[in-house]
C-alpha cells in the first residue's frame, strides 16, 4: 500500500469537516467524493444527515485547489438533489462563495456553478440567487458577469417570470449595457430579448430603451422583431415536482372553448407598475416652494407650482405617503378663476391617481365631487368640465365601486 493510500484510508476514521478541511488535496478531494456519494443515496429530504452537510459547502466550494473544489461543486449539486426548501439555511452563505470564487474558475466549474444556483432556485431560494448576482454582476473581471448573465437567462427561461421575478432583473441590466466588454453586453440583450418573451416587449422597452445606447437600441428593435411573446416554463420548483398533474382533456373536440396548452402559451399579462420601484415626490415637493406657490396672488406663479407637481408626480409610481393637504389644495384650484390654473391642477389630479393608484382613494372622495360638478357645467370655469374628465376616470379606476358610488352622490 502506497503512502498515499494509507493516508486515505486513516483520513477515512476523521470527522466530515476535518477530512474536508485536511491539509492534503488528496484527503480533501476523497472527502468530497465521498460527501457526493452520500448525499446521493439520500432519498428522505428529512435526512438529519443534510443538516450536518449544510455548513460544510461554504469553505468546501472555495477550495484553492482547482480539482478539489470542483468535486466540491459535485457533492454540493447531490446535497441540493437531496435537499429541500429547508436547504436555503445556507442558500446565501455558499452561493456569495460560488460567486467569490468559481464563476472565474475552469469551464466545467463554471459550468457546475450554474448547476448549483439553478438548483437553489429550484428549492425557492431564488431571492438569494438573484442577491447572488448583484454581485456577480459587479465583478470587475468580465469573465465572472457572463456566467452570471447566462444563468439569470437559463432561469428565467427554464423556470418563467412567476418564479423568477423579472423586476429584480430590470434593475440590474442598465449598468451591463455599457460594460466595455462585449461578450457582457451581448449576454445582456439576450437577457432582455428573454425578459420580452415573458412579459412583453412594451413594458420592457418603457423601462429600459431610455437607459441604453442608440446603437444597442438599434439591435435590440431588429430582433425584438422575431420575438414571440409566448414563453411556457420548462422546469418546476422542488415543491410543483411532486404534485400530480392535471389530467388532460382526452379530446379536443370535447370543449368549444381555446385549449389548456393554447391558454398557456397566451402572454403573462405583467403590469408595468410592478415592474418599477415607488418613487417619493414628497420630499422634493416640499423642497420646491409649493405651498407658496399655490398661495401666490399671480396666476402664473400659481400655474408654476402646481406645474412641478404634475411633473414630479408624472413618474411611473409614486411611493404612499400623506397626499391630504396637496389634495384639498388641488380641490380648490380645480375652480381657480384662472383655466391654465385649473387646467394644470386637473393634470395634476389624474397624475397622482395613476401614479398612486389605491394609495389615492381616501383623497380621492372629496375630490370626485368637484371634478363631477366640472364635467356637468357645459362653460364652467372657462370650458373645464371636458378637461375635468381624464382625471374623474384615472380616480374612478382605483376606487371600489361602492366609495365611488357615494363619493358622486355625496354621502358615505
Amino acid at each position: 500500500m502506497s503512502e498515499d493510500e494509507k493516508l486515505l484510508k486513516e483520513a477515512k476514521k476523521l470527522p466530515w469537516e476535518d477530512r474536508l478541511t485536511h491539509k492534503n488535496w488528496k484527503v480533501r478531494n476523497d472527502a468530497n467524493i465521498d460527501l457526493a456519494a452520500v448525499c446521493d443515496s439520500i432519498t428522505d429530504p428529512k435526512d438529519p444527515r443534510l443538516r450536518e452537510f449544510g455548513p460544510f459547502f461554504k469553505k468546501a466550494v472555495a477550495d484553492s485547489n482547482a480539482p478539489v473544489q470542483e468535486k466540491a461543486l459535485d457533492a454540493l449539486i447531490a446535497f441540493l438533489k437531496a435537499a429541500d426548501a429547508d436547504a436555503g439555511r445556507y442558500a446565501k452563505e455558499v452561493c456569495d462563495a460560488v460567486v467569490a470564487k468559481c464563476l472565474t474558475g475552469r469551464p466545467k466549474t463554471v459550468e457546475k456553478s450554474q448547476a448549483v444556483f439553478m438548483l437553489w432556485v429550484e428549492l425557492e431560494a431564488v431571492d438569494v440567487f438573484l442577491d447572488a448576482m448583484e454581485k456577480a454582476i459587479k465583478n470587475k473581471v468580465a469573465k465572472a458577469v457572463v456566467p452570471a448573465i447566462d444563468v439569470m437567462f437559463q432561469a428565467l427561461s427554464e423556470f418563467g417570470a412567476k418564479v423568477v421575478p423579472p423586476k429584480r432583473i430590470l434593475k440590474m441590466l442598465p449598468e451591463l449595457f455599457d460594460h466595455q466588454d462585449q461578450n457582457v453586453r451581448a449576454s445582456s440583450k439576450g437577457l432582455t430579448l428573454e425578459l420580452c418573451r415573458w412579459i412583453g416587449k412594451d413594458p420592457v422597452k418603457s423601462i429600459l430603451f431610455e437607459k441604453m445606447r442608440d446603437t444597442m437600441k438599434k439591435e435590440l428593435e431588429a430582433e425584438l422583431v422575431n420575438v414571440t411573446v409566448t414563453a411556457r416554463p420548462s422546469r418546476k420548483i422542488r415543491a410543483e415536482q411532486d404534485k400530480e398533474p392535471e389530467p388532460e382533456i382526452a379530446s379536443e373536440a370535447a370543449s368549444p372553448g381555446p385549449s389548456e396548452e393554447s391558454s398557456a402559451d397566451a402572454p403573462q399579462e405583467i403590469d408595468e407598475y410592478e415592474l418599477v420601484d415607488p418613487v417619493d415626490i414628497l420630499t422634493p415637493l416640499e423642497k420646491s416652494g409649493f405651498w407658496d406657490g399655490v398661495k401666490a396672488t399671480k396666476w402664473s406663479e400659481r400655474k408654476e407650482a402646481v406645474a412641478e407637481l404634475t411633473k414630479l408626480a408624472s413618474t411611473k409610481r409614486i411611493a404612499p405617503g400623506d397626499f391630504t393637504e396637496i389634495c384639498r389644495t388641488l380641490k380648490k384650484l380645480v375652480t381657480d378663476v384662472n383655466i391654465a390654473v385649473a387646467v394644470e391642477a386637473i393634470q395634476a389630479i389624474g397624475n397622482l391617481a395613476r401614479g398612486l393608484r389605491t394609495h389615492f382613494s381616501g383623497s380621492s372622495r372629496f375630490l370626485l365631487p368637484v371634478l363631477l360638478a366640472e364635467t356637468r357645467v357645459a362653460e364652467g370655469v372657462g370650458g373645464t368640465g371636458v378637461l375635468a374628465s381624464p382625471g374623474l376616470l384615472m380616480i374612478g379606476r382605483w376606487m371600489t365601486w361602492r366609495a365611488f358610488y357615494y363619493a358622486c352622490v355625496g354621502r358615505e
